[in-house]
């Protein structure tokens, strides 16, 4: 599987309730469960208009599937080339 970020177009998503937010994971599960094991949702940061997604998927194909059964843009979509951190230093 590989990894990708998908950028997510939703306006006002930064402003949702909780009760907002669980319902579009709801809808975002059950897409999933339809693609499974094709494309697995790892989890996203919700900013004032989009969302950024960490995916891991077989290929953009399936990411794509998934934005169009949840309903859900995928108004961006970059593969992962790697990874950093605090601890990559040397």
């Amino acid at each position: 599987m590989k990894a990708f970020i998908i950028e997510r177009d939703l306006p006002g998503i930064g402003s949702a309730g909780d009760d907002d937010l669980a319902a579009a994971a709801g809808t975002s599960n059950a897409a999933l469960a339809q693609l499974a094991p094709r494309v697995q949702w790892q989890h996203s940061y919700v900013t004032g208009d989009r969302t950024y997604c960490v995916y891991l998927a077989q290929d953009e194909e399936a990411i794509r599937e998934h934005a169009r059964i949840s309903g859900f843009p995928a108004t961006k979509i970059v593969q992962i080339a790697g990874r950093i951190d605090p601890t990559t230093a040397r």
